[in-house]
């Protein structure tokens, strides 16, 4: 799916500038985990650890937005804010 490919693009490209070129503590990131949408900060998304201390990665096509300072950057098409 072309539409999809760049969004993930996108959202590499902003989650790699957060990392080296800003400061990752400015960022977070809301996605879908089942039923619910928990917002986090980007940098516990980059490094998510389950239950038992495993670490997880969590697919890009689930991030519905990224926020920088409270300003929506990147909103996945379609997703309403629930």
């Amino acid at each position: 799916m072309k539409g999809e490919n760049k969004m993930k693009g996108k959202l590499e490209e902003i989650i790699s500038k957060a990392r080296y070129a800003d400061d990752t503590s400015k960022y977070t990131v809301k996605y879908r985990d089942l039923e619910e949408y928990p917002e986090i900060g980007l940098e516990r998304f980059i490094h998510a650890y389950d239950d038992f201390g495993e670490p997880i990665e969590i697919p890009l096509h689930r991030i519905v937005q990224i926020k920088k300072e409270g300003i929506v950057v990147r909103q996945k098409i379609g997703w309403t804010n629930q």
